[in-house]
């Protein structure tokens, strides 16, 4: 299939728009058919992009199933995967049909509702398939707006502050990031990110206002690319949307969120940052160490003192995202196997715990830990899945959650011995506030009158669980599906890095004498 990406991308578009033009009503019928369309429609999706792992070839560390042709105003339209982004489009692929799946509930709007995530799904597909800058910019902003329809629409009291708070970090950010691109057409002459991918970015430093800029154009270049990918991640200390965002949004809003669209930042950096900007992001490493390892404990304290679910969880997810930060600028192979290995658990974890929640939230209507206790002898079923992410959130040895943490703490025990001992920290903490969270709600006396009609999960709820749980466990003693196929790729970003590093230095020393 020679268009495969192109298909996979477009089909979730083409059934929003099916769905907008075709589907009238609001009546009980309606909301079935929009539920039914989305959910095949992105099942389909999943389904083809299977087709991309299976002919995917990890020893080539190119770009494979590439797509090109003419846009607008001769820009180019060009898509393609490597190592690095192909495990991210089936992880995005995979999670969708569940999100449909766990939004069956929902009666407000329900065909608006299905056409947004529909529309999310084409733009975050586009973001990791993307091989064109100016591509690549759209298929980043617009994915904004949709989430930004789903949590101001269907999200909870405060939707509406939330999901502007969202929109203004996340496009104040990225406007930075497109001063740079604009930049590099100027210096490169071109869009194509393949092309970019080996130029030469100037390095000589300069001085600005009095200020010396070591590393030049590609320092300023690395900060205005960091400024959006941080926000993005998010990093402290630009990470306060992120749980206001998680609070407001509808169960569904907070899967996507936390599952992939934190992951565009973590992809960006090692599509952009350090292949394009290497004497940039050796630089300011140490600064990017740091910050994620105070991310990953002042987070994790955050997190114990929260009493809402949703809160803790999402604080739990920047302090995660540290542990990405710190293997991604570690830049060895270890960090950076590291890091999208716990990109891609976290991408199932997450969406678990924030599953979980909305089981519950479904029933009692309330996310307050305090309104729970003693649901193991109301919800066994429950009891057992939620246990089962809480120790893969805390890393336990034979979840995917520990294969991660433990690669991207080798890697920069490798760069940083006091970011690393500082970062391990975190995973003490991270054991407090899950099973604390997990011991208030899970057990104790059911005390509660309201409590004690409660029922265990269905058969819909139990569906949705089970692949999460299969890949969680699957990643977690056999590692090697992921790292077999990322491997040469980071492999060859690490190499390049590496001699980027060293030919910078000797262009220094020659010019310095």
């Amino acid at each position: 299939m020679d268009n495969i990406l192109s298909i996979v991308t477009f089909v979730p578009a083409l059934a929003g728009l099916i769905l907008a033009v075709f589907l009238r009503g609001e009546d009980a019928a309606a909301q079935r058919n929009a539920k039914l369309v989305a959910l095949f429609a992105s099942t389909v999706t999943f389904l083809v992009s299977i087709g991309i792992y299976t002919g995917f070839d990890p020893a080539n560390t190119g770009f494979q199933f590439v797509e090109e042709g003419e846009w607008l105003l001769g820009l180019k339209y060009k898509m393609g995967v490597d190592g690095i982004s192909v495990l991210f489009v089936l992880l995005t692929t995979f999670i969708m049909p569940l999100t449909i799946l766990a939004s069956w509930n929902v009666t407000h709007r329900v065909k608006e509702y299905m056409i947004a995530f529909l529309l999310l799904e084409t733009l975050m597909l586009g973001v990791f398939m993307a091989l064109d800058l100016v591509l690549f910019y759209l298929f980043f902003e617009a994915g904004l707006i949709p989430m930004f329809l789903i949590i101001g629409i269907w999200g909870g009291k405060e939707r509406i502050y939330a999901s502007f708070k969202f929109f203004l970090y996340t496009f104040l950010g990225s406007v930075l990031m497109l001063v740079a691109m604009v930049a590099m057409y100027a210096d490169a002459q071109t869009t194509d990110i393949t092309v970019l991918l080996t130029h030469q970015f100037s390095a000589a430093s300069f001085s600005v206002l009095g200020v010396h800029v070591v590393g030049g154009m590609q320092t300023l270049m690395f900060l205005a690319f960091f400024a959006s990918f941080a926000v993005k991640m998010p990093m402290w200390p630009v990470h306060t949307w992120l749980p206001d965002a998680h609070v407001q949004a509808p169960t569904a809003g907070s899967v996507v969120l936390a599952a992939i669209l934190l992951k565009m930042g973590g992809y960006g950096f090692l599509r952009f940052s350090l292949p394009m900007f290497p004497v940039g992001s050796d630089v300011l490493t140490p600064m990017v160490l740091w910050m994620s390892a105070i991310a990953v404990v002042y987070t994790s304290l955050v997190a114990m003192v929260q009493e809402d679910m949703k809160k803790l969880i999402a604080y739990s997810s920047v302090a995660h995202m540290g542990f990405v930060t710190m293997g991604i600028f570690a830049a060895n192979q270890q960090g950076v196997d590291g890091a999208i290995f716990q990109m891609l658990s976290h991408g199932f974890i997450s969406a678990a715990l924030f599953l979980c929640v909305g089981v519950i939230y479904d029933r009692m209507h309330t996310r307050e830990i305090d309104a729970y206790g003693g649901l193991v002898s109301r919800m066994p079923a429950y009891a057992l899945v939620f246990m089962l992410f809480t120790m893969a959130n805390v890393g336990l040895p034979g979840t995917s959650g520990f294969v991660g943490e433990f690669l991207t703490l080798m890697g920069t025990f490798q760069k940083n011995t006091w970011v690393a001992a500082v970062a391990a920290t975190g995973v003490i903490f991270s054991a407090g506030y899950a099973l604390w969270l997990y011991r208030r709600v899970v057990f104790g006396d059911l005390i509660r009158e309201s409590l004690k009609s409660i029922t265990d999960m269905d058969s819909r709820e139990r569906l949705v669980f089970a692949p999460l749980i299969v890949m969680t466990i699957l990643l977690g003693v056999y590692p090697s599906l992921v790292t077999d196929i990322i491997g040469p790729s980071t492999a060859a970003l690490v190499s390049n890095f590496d001699s980027a590093l060293a030919a910078a230095d000797t262009a220094t020393q020659v010019a310095s004498h």
